[in-house]
């Protein structure tokens, strides 16, 4: 059984300012810079009028992960996310495939940026399944509260791009 994962952001500006602030690369490698832990890279980065197709690398350092987890695994965790976006009218909407070193599992979410009355809102809706008999639940937990996080992070990030 899965985790399901919902974040919700809200940004004073339209769409299409929120989208170029969450694929352009400097944006990207800025973030990445201020906020994706260590081994942070930005691969196979590729925007077009139809979307936009990149890879985030990020770590995450063995301290900072609960026991259970270090159990399983030594080392730091390399999280791989793949984004695809696409350009449809006023709106963005994409996917999101995450892979987690050594970890048997997937996080997979769907996100949508659309115009309010104040800007825009992005919704992200996924789930996190971790594949391991008897704790694969508390792992699960762990990390779907771990993305939140990261969400409200990249989030907050994509606030303070824009207000530049």
């Amino acid at each position: 059984m899965a985790t399901r994962i919902e974040h919700r952001a809200t940004f004073a500006h339209d769409v299409a300012d929120v989208y170029d602030a969450q694929t352009g690369e400097r944006a990207l490698r800025a973030r990445l810079e201020q906020i994706g832990g260590a081994h942070a890279e930005l691969r196979g980065h590729e925007v077009t009028e139809h979307g936009a197709r990149y890879t985030l690398i990020q770590g995450i350092a063995a301290d900072k992960l609960p026991s259970l987890v270090r159990n399983l695994h030594s080392g730091d965790l390399i999280v791989r996310r793949e984004h695809v976006w696409t350009v449809l009218g006023d709106r963005r909407t994409g996917t999101i495939t995450v892979g987690v070193s050594d970890v048997p599992g997937r996080i997979t979410a769907d996100v949508e940026l659309s115009s309010n009355a104040e800007g825009c809102v992005q919704t992200t809706r996924g789930e996190v399944a971790v594949r391991i008999p008897l704790i694969g639940g508390r792992i699960e937990s762990f990390v779907a509260d771990q993305v939140t996080r990261l969400l409200e992070l990249e989030a907050h990030f994509t606030t303070q791009w824009l207000a530049h």
